[in-house]
């Protein structure tokens, strides 16, 4: 038993030396104005080059409805405002699980 306490707790600590500080969070905006999400809020936002112009483009997803608004990246941390996610002309939609 006390082996085991030991390597756990010495894990524990090699976790916590490492362990990131964050700046305070700030809201994004985009086209002038704050990135919101729909309601219930359970959005998975990631970055992806989604247009293939070498630079990460915001994207955002919508749990009612399982759509994806994109913000494209401008450069010097400006991002344009969000459009749908298209495909074949239509707004994507993720099928959702329940």
């Amino acid at each position: 038993m006390r082996p085991l306490v030991l390597v756990t707790l010495l894990q524990f600590s090699a976790i916590t030396a490492w362990a990131a500080e964050f700046a305070a969070p700030v809201r994004l905006e985009a086209g002038g104005a704050a990135i919101r999400v729909d309601s219930p809020g359970y959005a998975a936002p990631c970055w992806a080059d989604i247009d293939g112009d070498g630079k990460k483009d915001l994207l955002v997803g919508q749990f009612d409805g399982g759509k994806i608004r994109v913000y494209k990246n401008l450069g010097d941390r400006q991002l344009a405002a969000g459009e749908w996610l298209m495909a074949d002309g239509k707004v994507a939609e993720v099928p959702g699980v329940w």
